[in-house]
């Protein structure tokens, strides 16, 4: 969708810094959610209803999720659809040229974006493509040995400002855990030891664990580009994704279910390992968390993307669009490597053998 500004027609994009839609021709600028609202004409975006919740195990699902269908073209955006990897991101009409986020292969137009669920939630991006650029020439060059590819300055200029889909898990839930203590005293003769078995229970709540519902994206670098604060998630609006990538989750909630599960039980079991106290050293024998109540919410997320294929291998690097936090894995250039060693050899065996000829000679 090409978002006109209402003064004088020019087309605006959204401004991470501002978190205004902003038009670069007159420099007005309106707040995206009221902007959406106006287009449709007033009718903003509904509120979900109450969404039902129950007692569940591993083999149930986590909640209930928002059943609003997307339909993209309707909203004016396109969709897009990688021949490589099979990637698909909805956006404007700009992308028309662009390639694939996730394995940097060109991207085609695609008539149907069939399947989605509309997203409930949205973290608008805060920081813009200079910074994300930036911050990661910095990393970049403080590496010598990385490859002439990865320091090229149009390809930095590539990095994407795209949306991930996230699948948010809330639950109420019952931990207990027993624990094996250890306290030691010093005693004039050596040293006693005691030994307990220690109980910690308690009741706890869980809100917006997140679960990445992109299978290109690597579980491991989400988690790393942590925590997102979700407090300053908006109900979802097209008008935010003006100038940027949406993906199209390929995750459904109950295949994440298990990985949020698992965040959920190792947090309780962390909170109530916090709690055994005075001993100098404890381990957990064995826990139980019984889950009470759930919900799960579709949500985008903003993340920075740069893929790179260098010798066959593909790298990419992330950067958390909302706090800046950056995760990224180098190769080295083994010719570049031999070049450095060479060239701090060399002058250093000359040295040597230098001395050892004055050495021979002076006898």
């Amino acid at each position: 969708m090409e978002y006109k500004c209402q003064n004088c027609g020019g087309s605006m994009e959204f401004d991470s810094a501002s978190q205004k839609l902003i038009c670069p021709y007159c420099g007005a600028a309106f707040d995206p959610a009221a902007y959406d609202a106006a287009m449709q004409g007033g009718a903003g975006e509904q509120t979900p209803e109450g969404q039902q919740v129950g007692e569940f195990d591993e083999t149930q699902q986590l909640g209930t999720v928002n059943q609003q269908e997307w339909n993209v073209n309707e909203d004016g955006l396109m969709s897009y659809i990688c021949k490589n990897c099979g990637g698909e991101v909805v956006g404007d009409d700009s992308l028309a040229s662009t390639n694939c986020p996730y394995c940097d292969s060109p991207i085609i137009r695609n008539d149907q974006f069939a399947g989605m669920l509309k997203p409930e939630l949205l973290i608008p991006f805060k920081v813009d493509k200079k910074t994300a650029k930036e911050k990661l020439n910095e990393f970049i060059s403080s590496k010598k040995l990385v490859p002439a590819v990865f320091k090229d300055q149009k390809h930095i200029d590539e990095i994407k400002g795209v949306y991930v889909p996230f699948w948010l898990f809330d639950a109420d839930v019952f931990a207990e855990a027993k624990f094996n203590a250890r306290r030691t005293h010093a005693r004039s003769n050596g040293e006693e030891i005691e030994y307990f078995d220690v109980y910690r229970s308690g009741d706890m709540s869980f809100r917006n664990i997140p679960a990445d519902a992109a299978s290109k994206m690597e579980d491991a670098m989400m988690d790393s580009i942590e925590p997102f604060e979700m407090e300053e998630a908006v109900n979802f609006s097209t008008a935010y994704l003006a100038g940027f990538m949406a993906d199209k989750y390929d995750v459904s909630p109950e295949d994440c279910m298990k990985r949020g599960l698992q965040r959920i039980k190792s947090s309780a079991e962390e909170a109530l390992s916090n709690e055994v106290n005075g001993f100098d050293y404890h381990s957990c024998e064995a826990s139980n968390v019984v889950v009470q109540n759930s919900e799960s919410h579709y949500a985008l997320l903003p993340v920075w993307i740069l893929n790179t294929t260098w010798n066959g291998n593909q790298y990419r690097f992330a950067m958390n669009g909302q706090t800046g936090k950056f995760i990224g894995d180098l190769p080295y250039d083994k010719s570049l490597y031999w070049k450095y060693f060479l060239r701090a050899a060399i002058p250093s065996v000359l040295i040597i053998f230098a001395i050892l000829f004055f050495v021979w000679w002076i006898r």
